[in-house]
């Protein structure tokens, strides 16, 4: 029976587009270019609405569990963050007070929510040494054990994460990733960076199927999932949710916030201890199994793969033009160009299109996630107009040639040394 639990949950909110897209002129300014390609306007509108929602009393309410002795490990997209500086200062004034409790650990978080983990190792390494950097500056901590976008790990994905210097991250502990192996313990890929490894079914049967009156569970109590939580073989049951599971996903109207309120008393009933990520990689060090991990990344969405992402034409398409407008904006030289590529790259974009041709319950929550703004458009036109913003990027990029040295010009990069001696005669 596993004795220990970890609690992770993550905080982001997307950058829309903007949707019809906007003509770019070819070379326009970098602040031009943002302008067209991002609706604000309607990013702080959905922002407020969850910050009502889900923010503002979640936030209260792990106020409240930390200081009875609840451990809570949370993350924070830069995307997030950025938007609550600018609409909600107060909120984000909240959040740094709660990271700053000592029963709370920050876990570092790909700033943008991008998929440059799928497209490029070495800048994603780089950006979550500086998401460390910047998370510290906003936050006051910084982060030892990671997350990543959509929970995205495989081996090269677990390689680079140790490069980064993490000592943890998080892989979701799906049959398929797992094999004959129980996801309640700690688990490394071959080199020092532990995994904690999400139980999705008891994360699932509160993050999705709380306020699902069909569920054989429902309605869940504490009391109950303590017990199913302590009958978990194993050392360590690690619970992973998306933030707004509490006043989003499901409404305060559901209990969720009430059942969070009672599960501590619960668990501590069953003599199991609550850890932060760091803690529960102390603890169970000496124990990490070897999991040999896939070469195609797995996630939290759908069935655990890719394919949630990936898995239609419309989404195969935006993400071919993802990795154009990346690889343009690098041409161009410029860092802002580049930056707006990154956030182009947010796998949301992905995400909220996984409904085309398709039905049943995962098109249902990428529907969900759809802005209704949009609806009006139609399907079709959606994921036309989703696709022109991108190629209107990709366009509008202005790349001037860059000036070769004169012994450049002079002799050719050649292999041969044979070929090369000829050449000096």
């Amino acid at each position: 029976m596993a004795g220990d639990l970890a609690v992770y949950t993550v905080v982001h909110q997307p950058r829309r587009l903007r949707l019809p897209a906007h003509p770019i002129p070819v070379g326009a300014s970098p602040e031009d270019l943002e302008r067209c390609l991002f609706d604000e306007a309607l990013n702080e509108r959905y922002f407020r609405k969850v910050a009502r929602t889900c923010y503002w009393p979640a936030t209260d309410m792990f106020a409240e569990l930390v200081e009875q002795g609840l451990r809570l490990n949370i993350g924070f997209s830069l995307s997030v963050l950025r938007q609550a500086r600018a609409w909600d200062p107060a909120l984000l004034r909240l959040f740094r007070r709660l990271v700053a409790h000592p029963n709370v650990e920050l876990i570092g978080v790909e700033p943008y929510h991008s998929f440059i983990v799928l497209l490029d190792l070495e800048r994603f390494t780089s950006r979550m040494r500086w998401a460390v950097d910047r998370l510290e500056e906003v936050l006051g901590r910084r982060p030892r054990v990671t997350d990543t976008t959509e929970l995205c790990m495989s081996d090269p994905i677990y390689l680079a994460l140790d490069l980064a210097g993490f000592d943890g991250g998080f892989i979701d502990g799906r049959p398929w990733v797992m094999g004959w192996r129980e996801p309640s313990f700690l688990y490394h890929g071959g080199r020092n960076l532990k995994l904690l490894a999400r139980h999705h079914r008891l994360s699932d049967d509160v993050g999705f199927r709380f306020s699902d009156r069909t569920w054989s569970g429902w309605p869940l109590l504490a009391g109950t999932y303590a017990e199913w939580l302590r009958q978990a073989p194993g050392d360590l049951v690690v619970l992973g949710w998306d933030y707004e599971t509490f006043g989003e996903h499901h409404s305060r109207e559901t209990g969720i916030f009430d059942f969070m309120r009672w599960l501590p008393f619960e668990v501590r009933q069953r003599g199991m201890r609550f850890r932060t990520a760091s803690e529960a990689i102390v603890a169970h060090a000496e124990r990490a199994c070897h999991l040999p991990l896939p070469m195609f990344p797995a996630t939290w969405a759908g069935s655990g793969g890719a394919e949630f992402f990936l898995g239609n034409p419309a989404q195969q398409a935006v993400f071919q033009l993802m990795l154009h407008a990346y690889n343009k904006a690098r041409l161009t030289g410029n860092e802002q160009i580049l930056d707006l590529s990154l956030w182009l790259m947010q796998s949301d974009n992905l995400h909220l299109i996984q409904w085309f041709g398709r039905g049943g319950g995962e098109a249902a929550v990428s529907a969900y996630f759809t802005p209704r703004e949009w609806w009006g458009l139609g399907p079709d036109r959606i994921v036309w107009e989703m696709q022109q913003v991108y190629e209107n990027f990709v366009r509008a990029l202005e790349v001037r040639p860059r000036l070769r040295s004169r012994r450049d010009r002079a002799t050719p990069a050649v292999l041969d040394p044979e070929v090369a001696a000829v050449s000096r005669r």
